[in-house]
């Protein structure tokens, strides 16, 4: 009898050995496979980070400039539309030609020339019109360098090279050298980047014009989806009779929120733009085509949040006289309303990262100007890293690992705002 015990048992430690194996075998394999994803997630950021810090510097070169009233005309009888048509490249040229008196020829003035960039004649005189007082002086003012300058002073053109090999001269390179070891040429922040445009020259490229679309945009997502999903949650949930039609409703809602997203771009191109006749690569298209993408989304999180709800509150407040519509508005939504919240923050950062349903309606268009309403052109921050992806300038390469940045911080802040809302209000049954 006891060696049939003692067989019986031998075989339960050798059972419980083997899933014991097994059992750490498994966690080992979680946290294999939790440690490679965290490693990738970090070799994205790093490179994300590492590509893109630097575009919030820039190179900027401190000249001297004279602002000659034989250009300028004289502050007491010169308007600002007079001032605005002056020749400031004049200006500028004259202040680096003085800087390098050996420089002669034509062509060398041309290179001296490039080493400040095409838009600091528009900085310049952006300054000289705020300030007409100024004119008649000589005055030292810091000006965007060429990106060429740029990427040279930051490392990423191998000065060792042949010259043929590299995009700027020996010569070129004596000027600039002189400018560092003279102080006039150094790194500095790059508030261009921050409050302007977009622009063919990288140098002068900034993410405004993107952001201010995507706000845009996302204020009509916000104001066509969150009241009609909750809306369609409540009556789904509280009011609608359980029959065929309701439950292809449900269906229908589910599958929607599975679309590509390029179908809800197409629906907006055919639809809104060529039947109804809306502007073209406007935030008010955009808005309406991301707020049907995430409508879907805002439904399902409402339900999910109103199921949340315990039954006892709806019947105590109908036991205690209150009406159906009552009991919803008065008690069950208010109660449901921070994962209806949540869902919704969610929604709209996830409308915040679409590209695809953008392209189609136009919002891939080159816009310069900063949106000033709903219905002027405009792009969004994802479509204009898709932009600036597709350039051959090495300059760009730093402005789109920027402006993922950018968009990454905006995600994070949502996703942070939506716990924040949901750990503050949530309630524990």
């Amino acid at each position: 009898m006891s060696d049939k015990s003692n067989k019986t048992i031998d075989i339960v430690h050798a059972g419980l050995a083997r899933r014991h194996r097994k059992e750490r075998w498994f966690r080992r394999m979680g946290v294999a496979a939790l440690s490679v994803g965290i490693l990738f997630l970090l070799f994205l950021f790093v490179t994300i980070f590492g590509n893109g810090w630097s575009a919030f510097q820039h190179a900027q070169v401190r000249l001297q400039i004279e602002l000659s009233t034989s250009v300028l005309g004289s502050p007491e009888t010169t308007s600002n539309d007079e001032l605005r048509r002056a020749d400031y490249g004049r200006l500028i040229r004259d202040a680096l030609l003085d800087y390098f008196p050996e420089v002669d020829s034509r062509r060398e003035r041309r290179a001296v020339s490039g080493l400040v960039s095409s838009g600091a004649v528009y900085q310049l005189r952006d300054m000289v019109v705020s300030r007409p007082q100024l004119i008649g002086e000589v005055i030292d003012v810091w000006l965007v360098a060429d990106d060429e300058v740029d990427m040279l002073v930051k490392g990423y053109i191998d000065r060792t090279l042949d010259e043929s090999e590299r995009r700027i001269s020996n010569e070129e390179l004596g000027w600039i050298d002189k400018l560092v070891a003279d102080g006039r040429l150094d790194l500095r922040l790059n508030r261009t980047f921050l409050v302007s445009g977009d622009s063919r020259d990288p140098e002068m490229a900034g993410i405004l014009g993107a952001a201010t679309g995507s706000l845009l945009a996302l204020v009509v997502t916000m104001v066509l989806a969150f009241p009609i999903g909750v809306a369609a949650a409540v009556y789904l949930e509280e009011f609608a009779p359980r029959s065929r039609l309701t439950d292809l409703i449900e269906v229908n809602i589910n599958n929607l929120a599975a679309v590509p997203s390029i179908v809800f771009g197409l629906l907006g191109l055919a639809v809104l733009i060529n039947f109804v006749g809306m502007p073209r690569s406007a935030p008010v298209v955009g808005g309406v085509v991301l707020a049907l993408m995430t409508l879907p989304t805002i439904i399902i999180a409402s339900r999910a949040s109103l199921q949340s709800v315990p039954p006892s509150i709806r019947e105590a407040a109908l036991g205690m006289g209150a009406s159906r519509t009552q009991a919803v508005t008065h008690h069950v939504l208010p109660l449901a309303m921070p994962g209806v919240l949540t869902g919704a923050i969610l929604g709209m950062a996830r409308a915040l990262g679409e590209t695809a349903p953008l392209l189609m309606i136009g919002m891939v268009a080159f816009v310069v100007d900063i949106p000033g309403g709903f219905s002027d052109p405009s792009t969004a921050l994802p479509v204009q890293i898709f932009l600036w992806a597709d350039s051959p300038e090495r300059a760009f390469v730093e402005k789109t690992s920027a402006a993922i940045m950018v968009l990454l911080v905006f995600l994070l802040l949502m996703n942070l705002l939506a716990v924040y809302l949901r750990r503050k209000f949530e309630r524990r049954w």
